[in-house]
């Protein structure tokens, strides 16, 4: 299971996106040009979480995952397919994520995948996950962003739309911010964690995941 790490600014973990911008320039007036007006800071309040299911089942499971994650990956390709069949696609399983950003790829990867709204995002998010070892390994952050670019237009997003999601900045604080505040709230430690019907659970095996939600239909 994979620690957690504190964030504490959602612009340390932006860094190389190009939200930053240097207004200061050489011109021949006397008197500088007047910086561009800072975008709007959004409420972390606002921010949903997505998922797949009946919102009314009698399960639901709260994942905890970060993209980068390789125990995620593990269980999105091992686990989740069984549990989409027997349980999800039947109505009786509701399974919502919960994003953590360990590091600014995985941050960058979840601004992708929201950037195609509730609709698209799991089949994005699919895509991220099984794809994590080809996307995530780079060091050259550019490669990173590059890669998660070629995702997004494999949703039919186009490259405009693709930049200026993964480009705001309010919306990248206000990640981080809710993020912190889940985490906090449910006590999380590590990914992948559930919380199935509110109580918590490590990472498991489809057998051991079936049998606590079999229980949990059979109350």
């Amino acid at each position: 299971m994979a620690k957690t790490r504190a964030t504490t600014a959602a612009l340390a973990l932006i860094m190389g996106l190009g939200l930053t911008q240097a207004f200061a320039q050489t011109t021949t007036t006397t008197e500088a040009p007047a910086a561009p007006a800072a975008p709007a800071a959004i409420d972390p309040a606002t921010i949903q979480d997505y998922g797949v299911g009946q919102m009314d089942a009698k399960v639901k499971i709260v994942e905890y995952l970060s993209f980068t994650c390789p125990h995620c990956a593990a269980f999105h390709s091992e686990v989740y397919p069984q549990l989409k069949a027997d349980y999800i696609d039947t109505g009786k399983v509701r399974l919502e994520y919960h994003e953590v950003y360990f590091d600014r790829y995985g941050l960058w990867a979840a601004m992708m995948a929201r950037c195609g709204g509730e609709m698209r995002y799991m089949g994005i998010t699919d895509i991220i996950l099984d794809t994590q070892k080809d996307w995530a390994a780079s060091d050259d952050p550019n490669a990173v962003v590059e890669n998660l670019k070629k995702i997004g237009r494999t949703a039919g997003m186009d490259d405009k739309t693709l930049d200026a999601c993964m480009k705001d900045a309010p919306m990248a604080e206000a990640l981080v911010k809710h993020f912190e505040t889940n985490m906090a709230a449910d006590k999380i430690e590590g990914t992948p964690t559930f919380i199935i019907n509110g109580t918590k659970h490590a990472n498991m095996a489809y057998d051991d995941l079936k049998a606590v939600i079999d229980a949990e239909l059979a109350k």
